[in-house]
């Protein structure tokens, strides 16, 4: 490996080693009501973004809340000296991606059949510190 890729391999994990990750494989609900909720969150602090989970209608929401809950673990298990308060968190990434389709068949008038596609998707939440996007 050459010197400078070395140097780029470096930063480039030094910068994922300050951010926190959690991930949602296959939640049963469509992509389209999953981005509604990750929209309301994208680049909220994090106490502003559990506030806007916790009291919205959407079921999705609770999903998403977990998803941020475990977000903070994992940042916590990271960074066991620092405070969550100090850090000023940020929701710095929020993917919704299409998962896998269950396809069904739904019985219709005259001999015919409807095909129903029960959709799934992936959520991924990142987390990162407000102080060092000014830096």
């Amino acid at each position: 490996m050459g010197v400078r890729k070395r140097q780029m391999a470096e930063r480039i994990k030094a910068e994922k080693q300050e951010l926190a990750f959690a991930k949602l494989n296959n939640c049963p609900t469509s992509p389209r009501k999953m981005r509604l909720v990750a929209d309301l969150v994208r680049g909220k602090e994090v106490e502003k973004a559990l506030a806007i989970l916790r009291f919205s209608p959407k079921e999705a929401s609770r999903r998403v809340e977990k998803l941020l809950l475990s977000a903070i673990a994992n940042w916590q298990a990271k960074n066991e000296d620092a405070n969550i308060e100090d850090a000023e968190l940020i929701v710095k990434e929020i993917k919704v991606d299409s998962g896998r389709m269950l396809k069904r068949l739904r019985p219709a008038p005259q001999g015919r059949a409807h095909r129903i596609r029960k959709r799934s998707n992936h959520v991924t939440l990142v987390l990162g510190s407000n102080n060092n996007t000014q830096a």
